[in-house]
């Protein structure tokens, strides 16, 4: 009567942690809280903040976004197409606003720059400065004054004599192929004249809708050119928003493929088992508490849930069910007044299952992914709710006959025609075979760790980012240098001697180009130099035309001061490179120089670029990811091996010497794995190894419940149904369309199958059984006294 009335304690007080969970949810869906940004899942770099800060300010400068380029072969048609373009992105004024080129902000450049004219100068200024003699200047000087002005002029003919300060600007516009050309912006390139639309998203963060209407309106303006008649005209698209689209509608594909794929599978096997509405009712409530419980858990701890923690956790459907499957499969054929008592029966080995899969979930929080993570708590916390609504619930509401039913009969004596590996001479035959496929297997197994296993993103948007990239000669997020300084002016002059060498490599036609806070902020130390070098230039200028007009000499225009950070961070011209300029972080200031036009060829010269260069560091985001994937790939291995022994500890605890028959057929359901990954030529990553760890935590379950439960037939009821609704849950991932959650899916798919099969082929014979029966301790006696 006791153990009643806490149970129904229990009952109520699981009852109020739901109530509160279905609270939550309908807050957490009001506020959206979904992350799509395929960053937010890489790990921080650990040796230098600094890095993931600079990493994170120009992700955030481009997070909104979108580049179009409308090409043809004649600027004519080229010019027709994209003002049809944008009539039919203005429909459309709540998801797109056009990023209008402020001309007013180069005025405001200008007019800042004017008193600081004669420090800002080119390199190649500043060599012939040095170098040339005095009559060339002003020989210049006369030229400029007499030849009809071509270009925009920034000053008048005396206030700027050699025309310098027109050069620096022509520099500064040299960084974009943009031009202005009737009222559009055009670039050439790929023999086709392009125009330039930018435009900023509008929306509000993507919900896991299944909608992709930047990808429809982009579509139907395709399909209006083509009704045109402009078929062979090129619309291409770029922008971060474009890719969290496709990452949104993908995850709701994935969502309704693998979890309610998986949803109505495990309930279509608990029909056919138990031909009753209440396992189905029961099983159906553990999994949606628990896939409610985890979201809820995960969005408290992390604040918003990644759109491929969603994915993940689909899959969580083909676990949770276990605890309900081995229940059921218990209770079937028995009174309902001995509900109790079969649940009593179960839960040691039900709490050992849980255990373990605990202990594999939890270590994929270990490696540092915050999308790993994401993904431990989620299951983590799925797993522990269903657990504990199959004990606190399912013997409250399971009230009535539930026989056994001729499938359920079916599948239960399938246990007794299984094979059964034994030591004689067939066995040992079959085990060097099993020998030979795992040596040469494992012979050809090789590793491939690559960042772009966690990309997703379909080919076609890919190849259109990356051509628009090269069109526009668009920096690189993912190489750059960072450069650091113990103040400002040690920053500046730091960067000018990283650019020094760059030019090098410009000059060379190895790089096309950079970008760099120092060529619109220069140092103090060069703003001095050029003042002083613009001044006696000038001076000779100026007398030249004094003398030539018979007019008073000039005197040249000068500064009264320096040209300081402070002073230009609060100019409207810092906002053209803003980005790049990281200020003080744990007392040392940062910037960043980008680079354009890069190519897998460039990044030796470029690393050997930032060689012995005091403050200067070569930041390869893309390889370092990598580097951190291989190494952690390496780190998560030996945890497996220290993960075999601690579970095969546990297990030697609990059945002595009959622990192996456990452990071995997961074991060699991973070894058949990675060597079947080598024999199909598939390289090994990361996430294959993070599946072996899993499978270690969900294989061994079924090892333990038919030794707990030895010679059972509705314990191997229980491990088939759990085999099979794991497989279809675990097994979809390897269709997924984002190679990390491929691999990982692919590696479940064949490691549950193998491990399913090979479990009961390790099973005790009869009279080993008996032996463990009489062998095993009171609380074991008592489970097996239970079963029917």
């Amino acid at each position: 009567m006791a153990a009643k009335r806490l149970s129904l304690w229990l009952a109520a007080v699981w009852a109020v942690v739901v109530l509160g969970t279905v609270l939550h949810q309908v807050q957490f869906w009001r506020a959206a809280r979904l992350n799509t940004d395929v960053l937010a899942l890489l790990p921080e770099n650990e040796q230098a903040p600094a890095v993931s800060a600079a990493t994170r300010k120009l992700a955030e400068q481009s997070q909104r976004q979108i580049v179009l380029l409308v090409g043809a072969s004649d600027w004519s048609q080229t010019r027709r197409a994209a003002q049809l373009v944008q009539a039919r992105l203005a429909t459309q004024p709540a998801l797109l606003q056009p990023a209008a080129v402020d001309a007013s902000r180069l005025d405001a450049a200008v007019a800042f720059y004017q008193p600081w004219r004669d420090r800002l100068l080119t390199q190649e200024q500043l060599r012939s400065l040095a170098s040339a003699p005095s009559e060339q200047w002003a020989s210049t000087a006369l030229m400029r004054l007499y030849q009809p002005a071509a270009g925009p002029q920034f000053g008048d003919r005396l206030a700027d004599p050699l025309g310098l300060w027109q050069d620096w600007w022509a520099e500064r516009a040299a960084e974009s192929p943009a031009r202005p050309r009737d009222g559009l912006l055009w670039l050439q390139g790929k023999g086709q004249q392009w125009a330039l639309l930018n435009y900023q998203f509008q929306g509000a963060a993507f919900a896991v809708t299944g909608e992709a209407p930047l990808a429809e309106l982009l579509q139907s303006s395709r399909a209006e050119l083509a009704a045109q008649g402009m078929g062979e005209i090129r619309l291409l698209a770029a922008g971060v928003p474009l890719h969290a689209e496709a990452a949104a509608a993908q995850a709701n594909r994935e969502m309704s493929t693998i979890g309610w794929g998986s949803l109505l599978a495990v309930l279509l096997l608990v029909w056919l088992t138990f031909r009753s509405l209440r396992p189905i009712v029961l099983v159906g409530l553990s999994l949606l508490i628990g896939c409610g419980v985890a979201l809820s858990v995960t969005a408290m701890l992390f604040g918003q849930v990644h759109l491929l923690t969603l994915v993940f956790g689909a899959s969580l459907v083909g676990v949770a069910e276990d605890y309900g499957f081995h229940y059921f499969a218990a209770r079937q054929g028995r009174p309902a007044n001995e509900r109790w008592q079969v649940l009593r029966g179960l839960l040691p080995g039900m709490a050992l299952a849980l255990l373990t899969s605990v202990v594999a979930y939890m270590a994929l929080g270990l490696a540092p992914f915050p999308g790993l993570r994401q993904m431990a708590v989620f299951s983590v916390a799925g797993l522990l709710a269903a657990f504990l609504t199959v004990v606190c619930w399912f013997p409250l509401f399971d009230r009535g006959a539930l026989p056994q039913t001729a499938f359920a009969r079916y599948l239960a004596n399938s246990l007794t025609r299984w094979p059964r590996w034994q030591p004689n001479r067939k066995g040992w035959v079959l085990a060097l075979i099993l020998l030979v496929v795992l040596g040469v297997g494992l012979s050809r197994l090789q590793s491939r760790d690559d960042l772009r296993q966690l990309q997703g993103s379909p080919a076609s948007l890919m190849a259109e980012q990356m051509e628009v990239g090269r069109l526009l000669g668009m920096p690189s997020p993912g190489q750059f240098y960072l450069v650091a300084g113990d103040s400002p002016e040690q920053l500046l002059q730091r960067e000018e001697g990283l650019k020094a060498r760059l030019d090098g490599l410009v000059r060379d036609g190895v790089l096309p180009g950079y970008r760099a806070v120092s060529d619109w902020l220069p140092s103090l130390a060069t703003q001095q130099r050029a003042a002083l070098l613009t001044a006696q230039a000038e001076r000779h200028a100026l007398a030249a035309i004094a003398e030539q007009t018979g007019e008073q000499p000039a005197r040249p225009l000068q500064a009264p001061q320096a040209l300081d950070p402070a002073t230009w961070l609060a100019s409207p011209a810092a906002s053209i490179i803003a980005a790049q300029w990281l200020g003080e972080l744990d007392g040392k200031h940062y910037s960043v120089l980008m680079l354009r036009g890069l190519s897998p060829t460039m990044l030796p010269a470029l690393d050997k670029a930032a060689t012995d260069l005091p403050g200067v560091r070569w930041v390869d985001k893309t390889a370092e990811i990598s580097s951190l994937l291989a190494r952690y790939r390496l780190g998560m291995s030996w945890l497996l091996l220290a993960g075999y022994v601690a579970v095969f500890v546990a297990l030697a605890w609990r059945f002595r010497l009959a622990a192996w028959r456990a452990l071995l057929p997961t074991l060699l359901g991973s070894l058949l794995v990675l060597a079947l990954l080598g024999l199909l030529g598939v390289p090994l990553q990361l996430f294959n190894v993070l599946a072996l760890v899993l499978l270690l935590g969900m294989g061994v379950d079924y090892g333990i419940f038919l030794l707990e439960h030895p010679g059972d037939g509705t314990a191997w009821l229980a491990v088939a149904l759990a085999g099979v609704s794991t497989l279809l849950s675990f097994g979809l991932l390897a269709f997924s369309a984002t190679p990390a959650l491929q691999a990982f899916g692919l590696t479940m798919l064949l490691g549950e199958l193998l491990i399913w099969l090979l479990t009961p082929c390790f099973r005790p014979g009869e009279a080993l059984a008996r032996e463990q029966v009489e062998a095993a301790p009171v609380s074991q006696l008592a489970t097996a006294n239970n079963q029917p």
